[in-house]
């Protein structure tokens, strides 16, 4: 173990989160390969070896900090590009059965080369819109744990991710320094997909020193079918009055 893995493991360890050798082992050949496809698609802006595992993988695992994965059997990541942040929570916490869906299928390609040299198992890596995509059965109104770190309005991602959560299960928005005016403009795209903010934890992100809030949502009971509408339409109509 180097310096970088050492202070990474030292940091998880205040958050109650060990890593085996060959957890850690994976998440080195993650970096690896994140940096080899770089090179050939546009994967992160990320990529010193320090940075992405602050950054990436610290920052993914920040999901679990206040919130107990051990509850968690169904997990999807909603527009997870580069496999953020379900990857290491998947190489973190091995039993959580994980859906990532991604509209671009260069990501859904490396995505899935990363779950094959992983050896990941009970992972779906699902190329689609998310409009469409929560639309399928299989998909709709059906996981205890939902995840977005994306850089979409709050009421955008509302309708993004909702429809994938069980009545009673959780949508967790991962944002950046201001919540606040977010939360309020989403009261009412939250009153028509039967969501409701349940918690905001803050978190700094060690070293550097940025904020993350995470913004806890409670699906209460299912998605009305009108929801979500066709692709495209949330972003350029997002759910306001």
């Amino acid at each position: 173990m180097d310096a970088i893995q050492q202070q990474f493991t030292e940091l998880l360890a205040k958050e109650n989160i060990s890593l085996s050798t060959e957890q850690l082992a994976q998440f080195e050949q993650y970096y690896k390969t994140l940096v080899e496809w770089n090179e050939k698609m546009n994967l992160t802006g990320i990529t010193e070896r320090d940075q992405v595992y602050l950054k990436h993988f610290y920052d993914s695992l920040s999901v679990a900090f206040n919130y107990d994965m051990g509850k968690v059997k169904s997990l999807a990541d909603i527009g997870s590009g580069a496999g953020f942040p379900s990857i290491p929570l998947k190489i973190a916490f091995p039993h959580l059965q994980v859906t990532i869906v991604d509209s671009l299928n260069k990501r859904i390609l490396f995505l899935k080369e990363i779950v094959s040299q992983l050896a990941l198992t009970e992972m779906d890596c699902v190329h689609g819109r998310a409009e469409d995509v929560a639309r399928l059965p299989r998909y709709r109104d059906h996981f205890d744990l939902v995840t977005a770190r994306a850089v979409a309005k709050l009421q955008v991602l509302n309708e993004f991710c909702l429809p994938f959560a069980k009545s009673g299960g959780t949508f967790i928005a991962m944002k950046g320094s201001e919540v606040d005016d977010e939360i309020k403009d989403s009261s009412y795209s939250l009153v028509e997909l039967r969501g409701k903010v349940t918690k905001v934890n803050r978190m700094i992100l060690p070293i550097e020193e940025s904020v993350r809030h995470f913004v806890e949502i409670q699906k209460t009971s299912a998605t009305p079918a009108k929801y979500p509408r066709k692709a495209g339409i949330p972003l350029k109509e997002p759910l306001f009055k």
